[in-house]
């Protein structure tokens, strides 16, 4: 009885690897079925969603056809530069002065000054005063008429506006006088003469106007 025992021991010992290694392969076995249905899986995507095959290149009639758009753009360009250059030329050319001509209004405003000084006296002082300094007024008038004539060269235009109707784009009104006899808005007095240049405002003339 023992030794039926001992061999049926010894049998179970050496069967037990071979069975562990049949029981690991069907579990391995087990296992990766998932993963090959998942291959299996993946390879079916790929082939019913294929990539995207690029894009075939532009025919010649398409590039002529980019190219000439491109070469349309640039001309346009180049024609809108060409005008804006022109633009600004003729803008220089005509008011490229405007700077000088303010500062030859204010001369204009001194030698104005003093003919006006001169032209409130009365005729007997004008006749009492010593020649040289007659001399010196009629320098001054001179000089004023030359200098207003080189204004008026360069499209500078005296605005002296008695008895005009009031523009505010053009006079700057310091007061309003009542019961002038004249219509409301009409320049009664220019207390500092204006300038304008072209279509430019060098100086709005100074005015008073009547109210009523």
């Amino acid at each position: 009885m023992s030794d039926d025992k001992d061999i049926n021991e010894a049998e179970a010992e050496t069967s037990s690897p071979e069975e562990n290694q049949d029981a690991d392969k069907s579990s391995n076995q087990n296992a990766d079925a998932p993963n090959a249905q998942e291959d299996a899986a993946l390879e079916a995507n790929l082939e019913d969603g294929e990539p995207a095959a690029p894009p075939p290149p532009p025919t010649p009639e398409e590039q002529i056809a980019t190219l000439n758009d491109q070469v349309l753009r640039t001309l346009a360009e180049l024609e809108n530069t060409r005008r804006r250059a022109e633009r600004d030329r003729a803008e220089a050319l005509k008011y490229g002065a405007v700077s000088f001509a303010r500062d030859m209004v204010g001369v204009a405003d001194n030698l104005q000054r003093a003919l006006k000084a001169a032209s409130e006296m009365d005729a007997a002082a004008k006749i009492a005063l010593p020649e040289t300094v007659q001399a010196v007024l009629e320098g001054v008038a001179a000089t004023e008429r030359d200098l207003l004539a080189a204004l008026g060269r360069h499209k500078v235009k005296v605005l002296s506006p008695m008895g005009e109707k009031f523009d505010p784009n053009l006079h700057e009104a310091l007061f309003e006088a009542p019961g002038t006899g004249q219509d409301a808005g009409t320049i009664i007095d220019v207390i500092e003469t204006g300038y304008q240049m072209e279509e430019r405002l060098l100086r709005p003339a100074k005015v008073g106007i009547a109210k009523d």
